[in-house]
């Protein structure tokens, strides 16, 4: 066969179903990545602060305040490691939750809601849980949405509901916000789209103008699946136009 010939039907097919193999390992494999980054910084540099900071307490306490400048110093000392404890501690967090990893997709997302700027009331639940690479995926597109209320929507509440069938989940995000997102246009979004699509599933958002914004999140429970790819050819182009 030349180069010129075309490829049957069956080769193509074949070729299509390892390059979608193939996106998904690569996604568990950064999602596999993320899990042991936040792990190294929980066993490591995050107990060397914590440490610090006790060791500091007790220098503290030694000290009685006998030299008010070594006081004043030893004081901003500890608001430093205080402050880089918790940077390190949303550092970690962001790139991967350990409450996910050990209590799953609803209690992270109660987390993000709890940490939102406005009130966001959370429904739902899987009935069981997924692979990690698929609730990873969900739960980075309820915290992408999230920021995007925060930081664009103007909004006074939002919305989370997790749900799914026996072969997909889904998370759903809305608000009662000025609407107008365009998921081709940020790159948080756009994100989402690629990261959805390599697991065979999808991203579909509704934002008129004026309107509020809702943001709904479809993988398949299992991406190795081959009859369970849920992508779609407008996913590709940022925006899925497919049915609620």
């Amino acid at each position: 066969m030349s180069v010129h010939d075309p490829v049957p039907a069956h080769g193509l097919g074949d070729l299509t179903a390892e390059l979608q193999a193939s996106r998904v390992r690569i996604v568990e494999a950064a999602d596999q990545a993320r899990r042991r980054l936040e792990r190294d910084l929980h066993d490591g540099a995050q107990q060397r602060f914590v440490s610090a900071c006790m060791l500091l307490g007790l220098i503290r306490r030694e000290t009685n305040d006998h030299d008010p400048r070594l006081t004043d110093l030893l004081g901003r000392l500890a608001d430093e490691l205080e402050a880089g404890l918790s940077e390190l501690r949303e550092l970690a967090h962001g790139i991967h939750p350990a409450v996910l990893s050990d209590r799953g997709l609803r209690a992270a997302v109660d987390t993000l809601a709890a940490r939102a700027p406005v009130p966001v009331r959370v429904d739902g639940d899987l009935q069981e849980r997924p692979a990690p690479a698929v609730e990873s995926a969900l739960y980075f597109a309820v915290a992408e949405a999230l920021t995007n209320v925060a930081k664009y929507a103007s909004a006074g509440q939002a919305s989370i509901t997790i749900g799914g069938t026996h072969d997909q989940a889904e998370v759903e995000v809305r608000d009662d916000g000025v609407g107008g997102a365009d998921p081709a246009s940020g790159s948080g979004l756009r994100g989402l789209v690629d990261r959805l699509g390599a697991l065979g599933g999808h991203l579909h958002v509704e934002s008129p103008p004026g309107a509020g914004t809702t943001l709904r999140a479809i993988v398949p429970l299992d991406p190795h699946d081959p009859r369970a790819d849920l992508s779609c050819g407008c996913c590709a182009e940022g925006q899925c136009r497919c049915g609620p």
